[in-house]
């Protein structure tokens, strides 16, 4: 997703601060592991009864996703599904007895159930996107989500059972990402969901819905958060909606009013399930570690020189970009407990903590040309905006302001002017503003993009394309726009003064680092990497250093997450 590429996340009333952070009082709780199976266990639901859980994982080999059921207590899950395609999104019907699920067809996804023990499928629909399912408290139809055009945001439709017929219930704007995990209330009368203008900002909103699956007024927000709402289901007695935000859970009267901090979560805690009977609570736990390392570059005099990690801490560590003096690296790390700003020498050695948002999402760090400023994208104000910071630290300037987002900065050549992705004009474009403030202008129209970087002679802006795929060019003051580079693509590049740098990630043997010289109209390869190499996908991932002597990039060392379960989380 574009959005996911802010260091790629959303208001809160001051006076009700000092609620939100008093002790809560509640029976002493803690989570503990449901699954801790190799790979990959997502996107947990109780079944009615709470003694069960389906989940979806990709197995002990990491080959496929496939639906699973785990009895609370029991040791081994029970296989339900064993299609090739990939099955995500489990749903239990009321009764218990079945489970909805989707799979992954070639361009969209198909909605299938099954009895809750196995057997024979029943296919019951398709959608463009799958974003969560939830059943009416009848039986008679699901919530899911779709799309009423390719490039619609995400909207909530009901889908009949028996018939297949799909009505809308909810209608985003469209410059937001749409609408997200549909929840129905036990009396079926209220959808809750998720809605998001970016992948760092969303809230809980709330539906009446009528009989057959139809919306019954406008949507009310429930939620005003400044971090992101992680997952979120309804309590056990239909009053209320529990949610997981800032590595805590929290509930919230479904009419709304004061957010009640519960119990304090795993870190990267996700896609959450409350059971209907007693006080459980189930989760999904990500756990990575991305790390910065470093491998030679297209001038190094050892081109042969073994990778080595770099820039490392128990939190994830990203987005390297060394200073145009060479003598500094900025990057974006977790390592203080929330994503800020640090800086360091070229060495990786005596890292500064350079911003102090504690909690929204920030990154895309990028140096000025004199090496004095840097700026970099944060979600701070709710959605995604550039904001400037001296290299010595000090107070952030925010130079972009609105509804739309706006992600990864970069400097023209003088300073003047600074880059960044937008999608103001309702779909993803390059458009730059004054380093010191003023109006955005706008410089690419057709090809889309998120990130851009501007020659060396100031005359042409780089691109990543996304409407098609490759490096593009285009003139500083907008125009033609034509395909300088085949390959490339965005997060995977950096444009240096003698060509481009990028990863190509399509080879089944493993990445391969390449660069394109201008002067030979070539690419090279620089390394074949190992097919256990895992190289960042979603962010700032590369950065060449001014002398070409060095590359960094950021390198997911290792990916998993299993289920949490938490007894009397109130």
């Amino acid at each position: 997703m574009a959005w996911a590429l802010p260091g790629i996340a959303v208001l809160l009333i001051a006076a009700v601060a000092i609620w939100w952070f008093r002790p809560a009082f509640h029976p002493a709780t803690s989570a503990a592991s449901l699954t801790n199976y190799p790979g990959l266990q997502i996107q947990p639901a109780f079944s009615p009864d709470g003694q069960k859980v389906a989940f979806a994982w990709d197995g002990e080999k990491r080959e496929n996703f496939d639906i699973y059921v785990k009895a609370v207590g029991a040791k081994a899950p029970l296989r339900l599904t064993s299609n090739p395609a990939a099955e995500y999104h489990p749903a239990w019907s009321p009764d218990g007895r079945y489970i909805a699920f989707c799979r992954a067809a070639s361009d969209h996804f198909e909605i299938w159930s099954l009895s809750a023990q196995g057997g024979a499928e029943r296919k019951l629909g398709e959608a463009a996107v799958c974003e969560g399912l939830s059943w009416s408290s009848d039986g008679k139809y699901l919530a899911v989500v779709d799309k009423v055009a390719p490039q619609a945001p995400n909207s909530i439709f009901s889908l009949a059972l028996e018939t297949g017929e799909k009505r809308r219930l909810t209608s985003p704007a469209n410059e937001l990402l749409g609408d997200f995990s549909p929840r129905l209330s036990l009396d079926g009368k209220t959808l809750a969901f998720r809605r998001a203008s970016s992948t760092e900002n969303n809230d809980v909103y709330v539906l009446r819905v009528g009989a057959g699956g139809t919306a019954d007024g406008a949507p009310r927000r429930l939620t005003f958060r400044k971090d992101t709402v992680s997952g979120f289901d309804w309590t056990a007695d239909g009053h209320g909606i529990v949610f997981l935000a800032g590595a805590n859970l929290w509930m919230i009267s479904a009419t709304g009013g004061i957010q009640q901090r519960l119990v304090g979560a795993s870190e990267n805690a996700t896609n959450l399930s409350v059971s209907r009977i007693g006080s459980r609570v189930v989760y999904e736990r990500d756990v990575f570690d991305l790390n910065i390392w470093r491998t030679p570059g297209p001038n190094s005099s050892d081109k042969d020189g073994a990778p080595s990690r770099f820039i490392a801490s128990i939190q994830p560590d990203l987005e390297p970009q060394f200073s145009p003096d060479g003598k500094k690296i900025a990057f974006s790390s977790a390592r203080s407990g929330n994503a800020e700003i640090w800086v360091c020498d070229h060495e990786g050695r005596n890292p500064v903590k350079l911003t102090s948002f504690n909690g929204p999402t920030l990154g895309s760090p990028r140096w000025s040309p004199d090496s004095r400023w840097i700026a970099f994208d944060s979600a701070k104000a709710g959605n995604s905006d550039i904001y400037v910071i001296s290299a010595d630290g000090g107070q952030p300037r925010r130079l972009t302001a609105g509804l739309s987002n706006n992600v990864r900065p970069s400097w023209s050549r003088y300073g003047r002017w600074i880059y960044f992705g937008s999608d103001r004009s309702g779909d993803s474009q390059i458009w730059k503003v004054p380093a010191q403030g003023g109006a955005a202008v706008q410089v690419t129209r057709t090809r889309g993009g998120v990130e851009a970087f501007e020659s060396a002679d100031g005359k042409f802006v780089f691109y990543a394309g996304m409407a098609a795929f490759g490096i593009w060019k285009v003139p500083t003051d907008g125009g033609e726009e034509s395909l300088m580079l085949e390959e490339g693509d965005q997060n995977h590049w950096a444009l240096t003064d003698s060509g481009i740098c990028f990863f190509d990630l399509s080879r089944p043997g493993g990445p391969a680092l390449k660069f394109y010289s201008f002067k030979a109209g070539k690419a090279t390869l620089l390394r074949q990497f190992s097919k256990e190499t895992k190289v960042d996908a979603f962010s700032t991932a590369l950065s060449v250093s001014p002398d070409g002597r060095w590359i960094l990039y950021t390198q997911v060392d290792r990916a998993g997450s299993d289920l949490m379960l938490v007894e009397n989380y109130r």
